[in-house]
């Protein structure tokens, strides 16, 4: 396997965008970052390479959150499936959204929220299609410590909580609209990404995530205490695959095989929390200084994320029907009117998994 690795990329705040409709797609005229990946040449017998080469535009830099496509590359199993070259595209702040390489063919597929791609959808017309998810509960909470817990909607009252501007801005409208609370009952405190903030005790709670965020505070020495979206009236999906409507067409066969490639990652992802670790800081962020313990725990937490009752039944990455029309309650909610058929696809996960009844749970 040979890297391309990017270099690393600082975790500044997102500029705020300028009003509430375009806050769910503010960053998506950020400057591109270098395109980087890694060859998928490891393991296993290539299918001829007859599709090709692979890009893949991730929405975060390189760490334990896209364990699975680490192993599907370094395990050859999107070699098998088909692809002689695969190329991992970084995110981050600074990086371009997934739904602009989409669209623009720089990438096949790339993961988003869909909220930030109904957005455009909504508000753009802009054809993008999700094929599944790989998180079937978000991970977004509202962070806070033992000293001065946050635990329920009803705690947020009187309490200041650091919000960044851009998604999270509109993740906490939505919190406090779905729960009945009165913004003016709460102190929204502008921070950035980093939960210092509420570390030092400046906010008594800050929209973090489980899996990144959370960690860092615990990682301080503070007990934590979270208010979890998903289970607080948001309960949508992320790590969403977003491709275009054309794509589902015309590369179609191309689609699948990301899939199969990625399910296949992602069962040893779930399988193998330390190893997924290591190929984050050890290989695929190994130029970014991560934590080994961060990626380790950070692994183990979104573990919990991936699995659902319905993924148990189903297979991974499946959206449900139900579950589909409560991320389009959602978008609704943000003023986002999207149609449930056309937005959400599981037509290529259904194909997968009745030509491979292997990976679906015994």
């Amino acid at each position: 396997m040979h890297h391309r690795p990017a270099a690393p990329a600082a975790l500044p705040g997102v500029t705020a965008a300028p009003s509430r409709r375009l806050l769910l797609a503010g960053a998506l005229a950020a400057p591109a970052l270098a395109l980087a990946g890694c060859s998928g040449s490891a393991g296993g017998a290539s299918a001829g390479g007859s599709l090709g080469t692979l890009e893949v535009n991730q929405n975060w830099i390189r760490t334990t959150e896209f364990a699975g496509e680490y192993f599907a590359d370094s395990r050859g199993y999107y070699a098998e499936a088909g692809f002689d070259e695969v190329t991992l595209i970084p995110g981050g702040p600074s990086g371009t959204s997934s739904e602009a390489m989409v669209l623009s063919d720089s990438a096949l597929v790339g993961m988003t929220t869909p909220l930030a791609a109904g957005s455009m959808v909504a508000g753009e017309e802009a054809p993008l299609v999700l094929l599944g998810a790989k998180f079937q509960r978000n991970p977004f909470t509202i962070c806070s410590t033992s000293a001065s817990p946050i635990t329920t909607p009803a705690d947020l009252v009187g309490r200041r909580i650091g919000v960044a501007t851009g998604t999270n801005e509109v993740l906490f409208d939505a919190l406090l609209e779905v729960n009945g609370i009165d913004p003016a009952d709460v102190e929204r405190v502008a921070v950035q990404f980093d939960p210092q903030p509420l570390i030092n005790g400046e906010v008594d709670g800050q929209i973090c995530t489980l899996t990144n965020e959370a960690i860092t505070v615990a990682l301080a020495g503070l007990e934590v205490a979270n208010l979890p979206l998903a289970e607080n009236g948001l309960p949508f999906v992320s790590g969403a695959f977003v491709t275009t409507a054309a794509n589902v067409q015309e590369r179609r066969e191309e689609l699948k095989a990301f899939l199969l490639g990625t399910i296949r990652g992602w069962q040893d992802a779930l399988a193998d929390p330390a190893e997924s670790a290591r190929l984050a800081y050890e290989e695929y962020g190994a130029d970014l200084g991560l934590d080994p313990e961060k990626e380790q725990r950070q692994a183990e937490a979104q573990n919990q994320l991936v699995v659902s009752d319905e993924t148990d039944a189903n297979g991974l990455f499946t959206i449900s029907d139900e579950l589909a029309a409560k991320n389009i309650e959602l978008l609704a909610l943000a003023g986002h009117e999207v149609d449930q058929d056309a937005f959400f696809d599981p037509t290529l996960l259904q194909e997968v998994y009745e030509e491979n009844p292997d990976l679906l749970p015994a």
